[in-house]
């Protein structure tokens, strides 16, 4: 599928395409002027250890893209594999006429979403613009983790799943990759 300088750019099949890649399922959590703002993200990644970085991206449209630039921190909560329904309500999806339960817990960066796998807290670094989005940099402050294992809600081709733990026969080391490149 190439695009060439006649057509016009096919924004569908580049959201097809971005679609295929698995991502993991987060929750970004902010407090600004004493209102917690939540979202569903899966524009997430780790950025730098050393400094421990990580980012986010946000709509500049949103309502969150459009007062990020006033929070001093955020959390980034990964979501549990049955956690779709909360997913689901802060991506703005709901239907239901009630929400999905959930509770806030006072945290480093930002309040963390009570019952999530993993959180972290984090420290405003920088924000830039990049395109229609803001690429949001933040040094993380603080860690939480379960102590349960239990595998992450991920998303792949515009639908929710989940990943199981590999067994010991499909376990394999791929530890060279960090020193390779």
């Amino acid at each position: 599928m190439s695009n060439s300088a006649e057509r016009p750019f096919d924004t569908r099949a580049f959201r097809q395409t971005l679609g295929r890649f698995v991502t993991g399922v987060t929750v970004i959590t902010t407090e600004i002027d004493g209102q917690i703002r939540a979202m569903t993200a899966n524009s997430f990644t780790s950025l730098s250890l050393e400094p421990p970085l990580v980012l986010f991206c946000v709509g500049k449209a949103t309502r969150t893209g459009q007062v990020i630039h006033r929070a001093s921190g955020f959390s980034v909560n990964i979501l549990r594999h049955d956690q779709q329904a909360l997913s689901t309500y802060f991506a703005g999806g709901w239907k239901e006429p009630q929400s999905p339960p959930f509770s806030f817990v006072s945290w480093s960066g930002g309040p963390r979403l009570d019952g999530c796998a993993a959180a972290l807290g984090c420290a405003i670094e920088s924000i830039q613009e990049g395109g229609d989005h803001w690429i949001v940099i933040g040094r993380v402050l603080d860690l939480y983790g379960t102590e349960e294992a239990c595998p992450p809600l991920v998303f792949c081709g515009g639908r929710y799943t989940t990943v199981r733990p590999a067994g010991p026969a499909e376990g394999v080391d791929l530890t060279y990759l960090i020193s390779g490149f």
